[in-house]
Order: C-alpha cells, then structure tokens, then sequence
C-alpha cells in the first residue's frame, strides 16, 4: 500500500480511517474480517456460521466472535430455518445469519440525459420506494443538476415515509469521468462545467454520506449485490445507452483502477482520426455504437436531415424500425456498430479473461447489437486458447436497475462506515 491512502494499519491487521470527508476510498483497503463476515452474509442472503467459516477460510471461533459482534451492533440477526430432512426435531432448531433489513435505509439515485430516478432500500436491499423526474435539458449547470438531486430525493423519501435523517448514505450515478474517491465529476455530458466537487457538495448540503460514481459500475454493482454476481468471482458489465460504458468485478470486488477513474470502455480507441465523439475526441468505441452515433449515421444514410428537431429517441426508434423492415442501409447501420462492439468485447476478453459478460441497458432491446455474428466476431478477435468463451448474457434493463446499483453503492459506503472499528 503507497504511504498516501489515507488508511493506518492497526496492531490486528484491520484499517483505520484517517481524518478527512465523511467518505473515504476504500477499494485500496485491507478488508477486516468484520466486513468480509458482512458482505458474505448479505451475498448469501442466509447463511449459516460453519459456512461462513468454511467460505472465508477462517476458523468457527473467529466467526463466532465477529457474528457477535454484528448481532449487538444491529447489522445482522439470527433467522430460524427449517431442519433438514431426516433431523432430530429436539434441541434448538437451526439458525441462519441474514442482513437485519432494519439497520438502515438508503437512497440511490442516477442522472440520465433525459430523466432522473431514485429508489429507497434498507439494509437489506429491499425496495422501500420509487421515483423519477423528467427533464429537457442536455447539459444542466451545476446549480440545475445540484436542485434536481434534492428535488427527486424528495419525492422518493416522501413516498418512503421518511427523511433525509433517517439515511445512512446517499448513492449517486451519472454518466461521465468520476472520481469515486473524492465525489468530484472531472467531466459528464449532463454538466456544462468540468471539475465539480459534486459529492462533498452535496454531503455538505443533506448532511449526509453521499458516494458519487459512474453510472456503468452502478450496473456491476447491482449486479454484484443483488444479481448474477452473488455467484461470480470474476465478470464484466456492458452498458449500452446513450454511451457505452463498463465495469469489471475482480475476487468479488468492483475494480475502478489506480486513481477511481478507469475502465472507460467507450473512450478507447478504435479509428484513428475517426467519428468524432461527444468527449471531444475522434476514434472512440462510443462514437460507433451509442444512441447518438447511430442517429447521426442515420441522418446522413436515410437523408433525414429534413426531419426537424424530433427527439434523438424518436429517431433510434425510427431506425430500427426500418431496420426491421428490411431496409439495407438501416440494417447497415446496426451492422457496422455490431462489428464494433464485437471488437470492443474482444479486447475486454484479451484484457480481463472475465468468465461472464454482461450486455446491459436500454439499447440492448436491439438485438442487430448482440446478433449470433457479433459474438462469432468477438470469439474471431480474441486469443486463441481452446478453452470455451465467456458466456455473454443480455439485461435489458431501465432507469430503476441502474438506480438501484446507486443504492447498492449506498449500502456499500453505509457498511463501511458502520463496520470501521471506532463504531463497532
């Protein structure tokens, strides 16, 4: 570990977190056995204290020990199971360790170019409530972005019956290059300005935890604590929308690179002085496969220039359409976008070797985009090993899935400050 994170050994192995905002990094941190008993036992959702022992490589009596612990401080509680068949019915019946849904809630939110959603979960993961704004503008100030956020938060606490007090933190998602650690938003295609310390100004404004991220790793997370990654070590996360983004699960842990800015899938480069993309950059995956570049092929393809101001979506809607009936240069299009992508999936898998790849977000309704030839494209651009190819699986997901990852950052930042050994 460099001598700068901000962390302090202890004399029993676990991290201290040293002064600073209420929220700190911590994907560079030892992780004690307290949170690793945590995250275990909300991954299983029940699970028993010999397999904890045997999961985590640990003895029973740590275990026991740490499980203790969490029980008197409220995270987790003891649920009676049914006895197995062929069980003794004396003695006490058997119990199982389970998240206690009551030791907190939490709000995750997540910005989008066109509308904004929130949901409202306990501990446990459970959907508390739901809502989302919708909104016209492209690029917002920072003050519109900033009395949006409050604006919808509301709405979703008034729906849940609570207040901003009864929060343990606050998960925010928005497309764009974001600084975990710090909350600040080096550059979204949703803010005019650049550089906004958006988290800490929002913290200082609730008063409460707030965890900015990437929309894409909101996706892995959701997928992480609620979905196909409760049985996967290692896997990947596409989202294509109005970017294409990623995020990559390594040992069970969201990796976000050195300094919480990488993994930009979209921006790397796939042409040389290509199609121009919306970072201000030529050549990006993005610039061939998001929303806008399809619309833009579109626009020059099918001679829609003469269509007005209709919505972007209205367009993508049209050319898929088209598409679908049979018109050459629409399916064109969609082509040389799948041909793209396939070549963007290829190097994930040179890179990364992830044993699942998940396709997800609203465009992923276009199947032109995860065609059987895409995949045998993808399979043709990777290495040559002999051993089968990461299975690709398709989530056609909505606003509220990728909301719901804001939450699951949420109840990561929770856990972590509720589990730091100065609160236990």
């Amino acid at each position: 570990m460099s001598p700068d994170t901000g962390f302090h050994a202890l004399e029993d192995g676990e991290a201290q977190i040293g002064c600073g905002p209420l929220i700190q990094s911590y994907e560079s941190t030892p992780r004690s056995l307290r949170i690793q008993v945590f995250d275990r036992v909300r991954a299983a959702g029940l699970i028993s204290r010999a397999d904890l022992a045997k999961d985590l490589g640990v003895s029973p009596a740590s275990v026991t020990s740490v499980v203790s612990e969490l029980i008197e401080t409220g995270m987790v509680h003891e649920v009676a199971t049914p006895k197995r068949e062929g069980e003794s019915n004396r003695g006490r019946p058997p119990v199982a360790l389970g998240v206690r849904p009551e030791a907190g809630y939490v709000a995750g939110l997540k910005l989008s170019d066109h509308r904004h959603a929130a949901i409202i979960t306990d501990f446990a993961g459970n959907t508390i409530a739901e809502a989302e704004i919708r909104h016209g503008v492209l690029q917002q100030e920072t003050e519109m972005v900033i009395r949006d956020v409050v604006r919808l938060l509301d709405d979703a606490l008034g729906q849940a019956g609570l207040t901003q007090t009864n929060l343990s933190a606050i998960g925010l998602g928005l497309p764009g290059v974001v600084d975990s650690a710090t909350g600040q938003v080096m550059w979204s295609p949703l803010m005019r300005e650049q550089g906004i310390a958006l988290g800490p100004t929002l913290e200082e404004l609730l008063g409460r935890p707030v965890r900015v991220d990437n929309d894409a790793n909101l996706v892995t997370l959701a997928e992480l604590w609620f979905g196909a990654g409760r049985a996967r070590s290692d896997f990947a996360v596409v989202t294509i929308e109005h970017g294409v983004g990623m995020g990559v699960v390594i040992n069970h842990r969201l990796y976000r690179g050195a300094m919480g800015l990488g993994l930009e899938i979209g921006h790397t480069k796939v042409q040389l002085d290509g199609a121009l993309c919306r970072c201000g950059q030529r050549g990006c995956l993005e610039a061939y496969v998001a929303d806008y570049a399809l619309v833009r092929e579109a626009t020059t393809a099918l001679n829609w220039g003469n269509r007005g101001v209709q919505s972007q979506q209205i367009l993508l809607e049209s050319l898929y359409d088209h598409a679908k009936a049979g018109n050459q240069s629409a399916r064109a299009i969609f082509k040389r976008a799948g041909r793209y992508l396939a070549l963007g999936l290829a190097n994930i898998v040179n890179l990364f070797d992830p044993a699942l790849i998940l396709l997800s977000g609203e465009r992923m309704r276009y199947d032109y985009l995860y065609a059987e030839e895409v995949l045998a494209a993808m399979r043709d651009m990777t290495l040559e090993t002999n051993r089968p190819a990461p299975v690709v699986e398709i989530r056609a997901w909505g606003d509220q899935v990728w909301a719901r990852g804001a939450a699951a950052l949420a109840l990561e930042t929770a856990t972590e400050i509720a589990l730091r050994p100065e609160a236990v």
